[in-house]
């Protein structure tokens, strides 16, 4: 079992219950699923763009990502509609759990000069949306092999009902909030 999992079951679901007084412990919010997107605007003009933010994605989750395509035209943008723009990945249960204890423990320290991610980035109903600059950060990927640095966004979906709540239980699981 994998370890942030097993902590959420013996230490934060109990200590949840008791701060927000909920009569049953299956109130207790916790996380449902983490997406982690990758938007490649280049992949208009160069598929294999698109290749290498998937096959590096695939490494992160150690999942096959969706390819995400474009809902409209913009010609602007020299953008058809069905052109694939990204890459998404959701994740769920073991792989999930090991993502996140990743995330918070080795990518997050990585980045230069952090002090912590924000902590409004919560929606009003209990997510947390993260952005990361560079996908450097993540230990499996290789530095040589990298083509471009890309940025990627996180969404932490939990079965919160505030923020306050959701803000609680990721702070119990280890996320590194800013001290304002």
């Amino acid at each position: 079992m994998n370890r942030l999992k097993e902590r959420y079951n013996e230490e934060i679901r109990p200590s949840l219950v008791e701060k927000f007084d909920y009569s049953s412990i299956m109130q207790a919010p916790k996380i449902e699923k983490v997406v982690i997107n990758i938007g490649v605007g280049d992949a208009v003009d160069n598929t294999k763009v698109l290749d290498d933010a998937v096959e590096e994605l695939t490494q992160l989750a150690g999942q096959k990502p969706v390819i995400t395509r474009a809902k409209k035209s913009i010609a602007g943008f020299k953008l058809r509609e069905g052109m694939a723009i990204g890459a998404k990945v959701t994740l769920r249960g073991e792989r999930m759990y090991d993502f996140l204890d990743k995330l918070m423990n080795i990518a997050l320290p990585r980045v230069r000069d952090f002090q912590g991610v924000s902590p409004k980035a919560f929606d009003g109903r209990g997510n947390y949306t993260l952005g990361v600059k560079e996908q450097l950060i993540f230990p499996e990927i290789d530095y040589d092999k990298v083509n471009r640095v890309r940025g990627m966004d996180i969404v932490i979906v939990t079965t919160a009902q505030s923020d306050v709540e959701a803000k609680e239980l990721l702070t119990h699981l280890g996320m590194p909030f800013r001290k304002n």
